[in-house]
């Protein structure tokens, strides 16, 4: 796995976190734990009456008991009374079969501050089991040490650099000729930017790193532009660009969840890897021409 294949799974293992609520994450989290530790972990789904007796997940190396939690929004109250029922159900249900006690939740910010007392209190009360919490750094961790195959089967095919490389006019056609077309601003931006603009639109370093990959292409990609019969097809694209990325930003949303929408707008990433290396390339040669994202601008100081 070279390292643009790291970024693209990177970046689609944070996109299935984010977006993943209710049965969607259980499953994507069995699904991981299953490759990461093959037999050893178990899925637990529901059957009839009895449920799934409070274990989403068993572990039978470590006698661990996971038990997922994963809701559109977080409440405090409905939070704790989850915890609360979750562990001492699987007590009883488990007993000496329950040595770890794993709680799994989606709130890559972390939990509220009670909650995290609640599961020490929790803990003090039943020295034989060790309770524990993990989230997105610990299922990342989990995740990346996966092996290429069994990623691509969790995430799809991603492009390797030989594939980016490789790139040509049959790759970028598809790609460029779906992308909606805006009719041009009358005074486009011309400035080239800086060397600090991934930094200064606080991209995460997968995304900056995709968009870093994807420079190799942009001459193909300006080649292209130079040599479709349309000479305004670069300029209505780059206006879609930009009304895109301004619409994103006046919702609020943030730089790496704008950088995901307009994947989606480009042509999104899935499929095969060459319409992937394609997406990346005509992303990063309109990133690079400030139709999408800030310029850095230098802060005057005082003389």
């Amino acid at each position: 796995m070279d390292e643009l294949q790291r970024n693209f799974f990177q970046l689609k293992f944070r996109i299935a976190f984010l977006e993943s609520q209710g049965k969607a994450f259980e499953d994507l989290f069995s699904r991981i734990m299953g490759h990461a530790f093959a037999s050893d972990f178990q899925a637990v789904r529901p059957y009839g009456n009895k449920g799934d007796l409070k274990c989403d997940g068993y572990r039978a190396s470590d006698k661990t008991v996971f038990q997922v939690y994963a809701p559109r929004t977080t409440r405090l109250d409905a939070l704790q009374a989850k915890v609360d029922k979750d562990f001492n159900g699987a007590v009883g249900h488990w007993g000496p079969r329950m040595e770890r006690w794993i709680f799994v939740h989606n709130d890559d910010s972390g939990i509220p501050a009670d909650a995290v007392q609640q599961l020490i209190d929790l803990g003090n009360a039943n020295p034989s089991v060790s309770l524990e919490q993990m989230s997105y750094p610990e299922i990342f961790r989990i995740t990346m040490s996966l092996t290429a195959s069994q990623l691509e089967d969790l995430f799809g095919l991603a492009p390797t650099q030989r594939v980016l490389v490789q790139l040509d006019f049959e790759a970028l056609r598809p790609v460029v000729m779906l992308i909606q077309r805006m009719h041009p601003d009358e005074n486009p931006s011309l400035a080239a930017p800086s060397a600090s603009k991934l930094k200064s639109n606080d991209l995460s370093d997968d995304a900056a790193g995709l968009l870093r990959h994807g420079r190799r292409r942009e001459q193909l990609v300006e080649k292209f532009f130079s040599q479709f019969p349309d000479p305004n097809l670069g300029e209505d694209i780059a206006q879609g660009f930009r009304d895109r990325y301004q619409e994103l930003k006046l919702r609020g949303h943030s730089a790496e969840h704008i950088f995901m929408e307009l994947q989606q707008f480009a042509g999104g990433m899935n499929g095969t890897p060459q319409h992937q290396a394609a997406v990346l390339a005509v992303m990063s040669y309109f990133f690079e021409r400030c139709d999408i994202f800030e310029d850095y601008v230098e802060e005057e100081t005082d003389a």
